[in-house]
């Protein structure tokens, strides 16, 4: 299967970088290199590229497309390795990061990869293969007030409670192999009248699932502090979200690292010492508008924040 993947806000988000044509950019979440190709297309034969990928079809696919560009280095990691694979580079400051965070499209149209729960196919949702845990020791060992837990937080599940129970009661007569299996589960454990309306029943639960495997927001927000103190004077971080877990997490770090005092309110001056990495760009972030809504309706959700570096 070819990978395929629509770049979410692309003109917005290049346009939020600011490239230099000499300067260093940093896509953490490279995919089908969509965004990473139109950073190449701004940069002189100065300039740099590092895609950074944690998918081995991504690092395939994006390596095909920007093999015309001498400035592109692609690698396979994480993002939370950002630091270090500069480090491997000989990079130490770099002029932006892009964040294009959630699963791409070729991950979810590929029945392979376990994501989708439109066809019966094997419980995966892994973002690197590499992994050993799958989605099915998680739907099948964890205990039911976990299984909870990560259905309430993660998938924001009014019913978290009813399908954790039934998973659990299923799983006793025989083990939950298939995505064709667990969401018929789902579906008994949410009313009728809920189902009729507010896009499939399932969607909640395996995003739930989904982050749950692969850690999105531990690493998220363990990953952002560290990448603005990446960033040269004026450099910009831009993130996309697709969810108000991820959101939340981008706009709490950007303020903190905009305001960072935790001196008192009633306190004349600051005595804490904590002094400000930068601004915040997007004082409301930026959604897609009604062309690209209209082009690709898995963009409805996505939001975009940029922070800006600026020394002390």
């Amino acid at each position: 299967m070819e990978f395929r993947h629509r770049s979410v806000l692309l003109e917005e988000t290049i346009d939020g970088l600011q490239v230099k044509p000499d300067g260093i950019y940093v896509d953490g979440t490279l995919g089908g290199a969509g965004h990473a190709s139109e950073v190449c297309k701004r940069l002189s034969a100065k300039g740099r590229l590092i895609g950074i990928d944690q998918d081995q079809d991504a690092i395939i696919a994006a390596s095909e497309r920007l093999a015309a560009y001498s400035q592109a280095t692609v690698i396979r990691s994480n993002y939370c390795y950002m630091a270090e694979v500069l480090r491997d580079l000989g990079i130490r400051k770099v002029d932006g990061i892009l964040l294009d965070l959630g699963v791409s499209s070729y991950q979810l149209d590929n029945e392979e990869r376990g994501f989708t729960y439109r066809s019966d196919v094997p419980l995966d949702m892994r973002m690197d293969q590499r992994q050993t845990k799958t989605a099915c020791e998680i739907v099948n060992e964890y205990e039911e007030k976990e299984l909870y837990r990560i259905l309430r937080d993660y998938g924001e599940e009014r019913f978290a409670k009813n399908i954790a129970r039934n998973i659990v009661k299923e799983r006793e007569k025989k083990p939950i192999r298939t995505t064709g299996e667990l969401t018929e589960i789902i579906r008994e454990s949410i009313p009728a009248r809920i189902q009729a309306s507010g896009g499939h029943p399932a969607k909640r639960t395996f995003q739930a699932i989904r982050i749950e495997l692969n850690r999105e927001l531990e690493v998220l927000s363990d990953s952002l502090d560290t990448m603005i103190d990446l960033l040269n004077d004026h450099g910009r971080i831009c993130v996309i979200t697709f969810h108000s877990l991820e959101d939340r997490i981008v706009k709490t770090i950007f303020r903190k690292n905009e305001n960072p005092c935790i001196c008192p309110p009633d306190f004349p001056v600051c005595v804490c010492g904590k002094q400000s990495k930068g601004r915040v760009i997007t004082r409301k972030p930026i959604v897609p508008g009604e062309e690209e809504l209209a082009g690709n309706s898995r963009s409805a959700s996505a939001k975009l924040r940029i922070f800006e570096r600026r020394e002390p």
